[in-house]
């Protein structure tokens, strides 16, 4: 990840695990592509037929709360969406996301500005997110951190520095 462009999809406070992917599915489906159907399905019904690839998940406070499901994240990383901005993250969702190559940014400043639908441009280099409203910093994450999103999670980043092949369920989409 570097700089890309994509429409923001913005919510407010306190968005639980439980409306990022129902937990009636939360055994009975495995495969990243039927999670990205169901993704935010009871708090946004657009978002499914909407989403493309490189869109943003805007968020308020607590971003993330509730179980720990790693489905929260699986299904908008199988939906498309490459980074989450929000004024904070639930810890567990947080690390999930980055597990799994999903860039959290808690940056509280553009999460209150963005407006639902914008087009938004994340420029990891310079640590920048531009919107309508200006452009903000956001403080750098830690090199063990960074090591693992640029590697496109933590499982991709292991199967690098073991010289194994990445399995499929575990790459980027686009």
């Amino acid at each position: 990840m570097m700089r890309w462009t994509g429409r923001a999809w913005v919510y407010g406070d306190n968005v639980s695990t439980d409306v990022l992917f129902p937990g009636k599915y939360t055994y009975t489906i495995v495969d990243p592509a039927e999670m990205a159907r169901h993704a935010l399905e009871d708090l946004d019904p657009t978002f499914v037929e909407g989403v493309q690839p490189g869109d943003i998940v805007v968020g308020g406070r607590n971003f993330g709360c509730g179980s720990s499901r790693e489905q929260a994240v699986l299904a908008l990383r199988a939906a498309g969406v490459r980074a989450i901005i929000a004024a904070s993250f639930a810890r567990i969702y947080f690390r999930n996301a980055v597990n799994h190559g999903v860039l959290p940014i808690q940056c509280p400043e553009a999460a209150a500005v963005i407006q639902h639908g914008e087009r938004v441009t994340i420029d990891t280099e310079a640590r920048t997110i531009t919107c309508a409203a200006g452009t903000f910093t956001f403080p750098p994450l830690s090199p063990s951190v960074q090591a693992i999103l640029d590697a496109g999670g933590l499982i991709p980043m292991l199967c690098q520095r073991f010289g194994r092949p990445v399995p499929p369920n575990f790459q980027l989409p686009g």
